[in-house]
């Protein structure tokens, strides 16, 4: 897979990456999800919030974004391990009723 080195901006601080070319796109939808976030909380003016305080929230933020999908992923994988053993068993079944 092909490098590619690129500079992404957030926070106001730029930063420069060695990716792989393909995944050039999701590093950008990354980076203006973060800086967008980081822009909605700071309107909220926190009384003596530091930039490393927003930036935690949204590290927070996402985190559990992460979690989340991650934990509906597992959900959805034993709810299709259930639907599979029901197709067996619905299979088997019918193959009882051809003999």
């Amino acid at each position: 897979m092909a490098q590619q080195a690129i500079t992404l901006k957030i926070a106001g601080k730029s930063y420069s990456l060695n990716i792989e070319s393909e995944k050039e796109e999701i590093y950008r939808l990354a980076e203006r999800e973060v800086n967008t976030y980081l822009a909605q909380i700071k309107r909220n003016n926190f009384k003596n919030w530091t930039d490393q305080d927003y930036l935690s929230m949204a590290a927070l933020k996402f985190a559990i974004a992460n979690a989340d999908m991650r934990q509906s992923r597992e959900v959805g994988s034993e709810e299709l391990r259930q639907l599979e053993r029901i197709s067996t068993e619905i299979d088997s079944y019918l193959n009882t009723l051809g003999e």
